[in-house]
């Protein structure tokens, strides 16, 4: 044994810069099942969850989306979905 007694206590924190909030979430149709994209501002992809949870009607709750998927904006974060797949994809603005 090492003489030690009960657990250590943690480093000091460490202060670093925190993630950017996630902006938009776009619910799009991929090949045949429903999934919701969290982007930040610059539209680079944080998260990809099923659009069935609970946690994506909680984030929408109150919000209306656009249809703005083709948007020349949208083209490189959405580039892996087909035109007719980016056209009835909602897109939600998040309250930051």
């Amino acid at each position: 044994m090492d003489g030690g007694y009960g657990i250590e206590s943690p480093g000091k924190h460490e202060a670093s810069p925190h993630r950017a909030p996630a902006r938009y979430l776009v619910v799009i149709d991929a090949a045949g099942a429903f999934v919701a994209r969290l982007f930040i501002e610059t539209r680079e992809q944080v998260a990809e969850i099923d659009a069935a949870t609970e946690e994506v009607a909680q984030m929408t709750q109150g919000l209306v989306p656009t249809r703005t998927a083709l948007d020349p904006e949208w083209d490189r974060a959405l580039a892996g979905h087909s035109a007719a797949e980016r056209a009835t994809a909602d897109v939600y603005t998040l309250d930051v």
